[in-house]
């Protein structure tokens, strides 16, 4: 199996990486070109200098990045995807795009003869090194039963919702319960130590009560450690809830805490904290919880 490999973020790496250990042969690009060149040197592939010649060379080309104006570069952009020949190949992107541009890029990549599925993943670069993440995909039929192989490669579920727009919308729905969970544990150990209790004992109760989840399973660590390296940063969460906020315009719905919790994670730019990791929020919370 070959195919190109597009955006080595933390995200991007753990894919490519798992990847690579199952035996696909890759050809990367990233837009800084140290990091691609340092993932190519430890595991063995290949750089395109752009992503045209990288489509050259790859019938099945995989994107990761940072949200949808890094996809419209990545396509449009100098070097970018279109201008090379995109005829019979088949795009796989697992960015979290917003569900607006997404119609678009189906639009414009089967306008020049290739295929595009969009296929947003849950979960983050732990299970991604081990092929446990969660993919949501929506396209033609054909395109998912060519990226099955590779999908397959990376997760333990493999939802299929189809119709376009479906699964980036899924992802947002996904997301909101991500980033409300995370930030309501946070609360709750800043708020337990506040009120006098150790952090590594609200942790331990919170697993054994209402808190047990799998948001606290993959970061009760991080809280109790003060380790905040990113795997999925607060920008992501952020970024992610202001996709979401478009969606509930667009319906016409309220959105109590989605709105809630994307003007929390804001708060990480203030103070310069939005790339550490979105359990990070905990610093956040913890600081306001401190009496004056």
């Amino acid at each position: 199996m070959k195919a190109g490999f597009i955006g080595l973020g933390h995200l991007g790496q753990a894919m490519a990486g798992r990847l690579v250990s199952q035996g696909v042969d890759l050809i990367l690009w990233n837009r800084t070109t140290k990091k691609a060149a340092d993932f190519a040197k430890e595991h063995g592939c290949r750089v395109a200098e752009t992503p045209s010649t990288l489509a050259a060379d790859s019938s099945v080309i995989i994107l990761n990045l940072f949200d949808s104006s890094a996809v419209k570069s990545v396509l449009a952009g100098p070097g970018g995807l279109l201008e090379g020949d995109l005829a019979g190949r088949l795009l796989i992107d697992t960015t979290t795009n917003h569900f607006r541009d997404v119609l678009e890029f189906h639009r414009i990549v089967s306008s020049r003869g290739g295929l595009y599925l969009e296929a947003p993943v849950l979960g983050s670069v732990v299970p991604a090194s081990r092929g446990e993440l969660t993919v949501l995909a929506s396209g033609e039929e054909t395109a998912f039963e060519m990226a099955l192989p590779y999908l397959q490669n990376l997760a333990t579920n493999i939802f299929y919702l189809q119709e376009p727009a479906l699964a980036s919308r899924m992802k947002l729905v996904n997301n909101l319960v991500l980033g409300s969970f995370m930030a309501t544990i946070a609360e709750a150990v800043a708020f337990g130590e506040a009120a006098g209790l150790d952090r590594d004992r609200v942790l331990e109760i919170l697993a054994s009560g209402a808190g047990n989840s799998g948001v606290l399973n993959a970061k009760r660590e991080k809280l109790a450690c003060q380790d905040f390296s990113p795997h999925f940063q607060s920008s992501l969460i952020y970024k992610d809830m202001h996709y979401l906020q478009d969606l509930a315009y667009d319906l016409k719905r309220p959105l109590f805490m989605g709105s809630a919790v994307k003007e929390l994670y804001g708060m990480t730019y203030a103070r310069g904290e939005e790339k550490l990791d979105f359990s990070a929020i905990y610093t956040v919370l913890k600081d306001l919880q401190r009496r004056q």
